[in-house]
């Protein structure tokens, strides 16, 4: 049985014209694209039309986008690059709802003498603006503040907070790995100076990121040894992947508005359902401000684990949140930030969709996950006698 996959913001299935780009550089195209020969030279044609084309889906120039292996790599390189060039500022500032690749690398900074300041969420996962604002001093080196939550897909102001970074004199990186190609993003009308994108997300293979950095923009490369990306990203160009993410690109700038409508319709279809068929359950995110393909529910008394299991017996696909975090026994750092009630963040289920989900796929949840709840409820500990099953 094809699985009913609606785990997209984990990873995203390749599109077969992203996979059908890639095949010939795995083949006869096989050349180094730094080469003097033209068998190699040639493919540096390819890298570039693919720098292109991500350069359109975020508008930007493509001499500000810089090739990497993940949007982890992305984070980093932004973040560190930052630091490196304000060797005097010693403050970081973040938010409480980031992404472990950003707010790992956060902690660890903060244990090798850096300040953090994590700014916090509202019990919708609204960014605190007036405490960013305060947050910002003169010792401030980058704030680094996500586009958009992976958990809830909550949107944050990022065009706001760029101009209040912009104004301070503070180097702005968003983390825009789930909101590029679900969302409009144009960086010509924003002051954001470094923005990171990973391919998986978006219907590319895993093993691609990309890092946008503004034209001005003082940086220091994380990975020093070659000429490739123009002396800011060394290593040997991973052309297949790079023709892929540029392709995957290509197709979300062609299809975001018409897909998006598609998605959102099935996403509110398939919430709005589960909100009224399942008695005591929420949805744990902002209403309006969120991306069109994430819903994230808790159902009182039952625990998330035991919800994926059943539902992956049925064939169905979720997550209880960040797949990077998904073998934590910790509760999830978004929710608790928000104020999420215990009964209802620990059985908190993210739904997130892509072009690729169908009607049938939101049929084949609504009915399965009604009769999941019931079960888990009749045997769980945590609930009380009288409840609604």
């Amino acid at each position: 049985m094809t699985p009913a996959y609606l785990d997209n913001n984990a990873t995203t299935a390749v599109a077969p014209e992203v996979l059908d780009a890639m095949l010939p550089f795995f083949k006869e195209r096989y050349g180094n694209a730094s080469s003097m020969h033209s068998f190699g030279g040639d493919c540096a044609q390819d890298v570039a039309a693919a720098r292109e084309k991500v350069a359109a889906l975020i508008g930007a120039s493509p001499d500000e986008i810089i090739f990497t292996s993940c949007g982890t790599e992305s984070d980093g390189t932004a973040i560190r690059a930052a630091l490196q060039v304000n060797l005097g500022k010693r403050h970081i500032v973040t938010s409480r709802v980031e992404h472990p690749a950003v707010r790992a690398l956060c902690a660890w900074l903060g244990e090798r003498g850096y300040r953090v300041t994590e700014v916090g969420v509202d019990s919708e996962g609204l960014l605190d603006m007036a405490e960013l604002e305060s947050a910002l001093t003169p010792d401030t080196a980058v704030v680094s503040i996500m586009w958009a939550n992976n958990e809830t897909g909550v949107l944050f102001p990022v065009e706001r907070i760029a101009e209040m970074c912009r104004e301070r004199g503070i180097l702005f990186h968003t983390d825009a790995v789930q909101a590029v190609g679900k969302i409009p993003i144009d960086m010509r009308k924003s002051a954001v100076d470094m923005l990171s994108l990973s391919g998986h997300k978006l219907h590319a293979p895993k093993g691609i990121g990309a890092l946008f950095v503004r034209k001005g923009t003082p940086f220091e490369p994380l990975m020093i040894g070659g000429h490739q990306e123009r002396g800011r990203r060394a290593g040997t160009e991973n052309i297949a992947f790079i023709v892929g993410v540029g392709k995957a690109c290509e197709l979300a700038a062609a299809t975001m508005d018409k897909e998006g409508t598609r998605v959102k319709a099935l996403r509110d279809r398939l919430e709005g359902g589960l909100l009224k068929t399942v008695p005591e359950s929420r949805r744990n995110g902002h209403k309006t401000q969120r991306l069109p393909n994430t819903t994230n529910i808790g159902f009182r008394y039952v625990e998330g684990e035991a919800i994926l299991l059943l539902l992956d017996r049925e064939g169905i696909c979720a997550s209880s949140g960040s797949a990077c975090t998904s073998g934590s026994l910790q509760p999830s750092h978004v929710l608790s930030a928000m104020g999420v009630p215990m009964d209802y963040k620990q059985s908190a289920t993210r739904f997130s969709l892509s072009r690729y989900t169908t009607d049938t796929d939101i049929d084949r949840t609504l009915k399965a996950m009604p009769r999941i709840v019931k079960r888990l409820r009749q045997i769980s500990p945590f609930t009380p006698a009288g409840a609604a099953p």
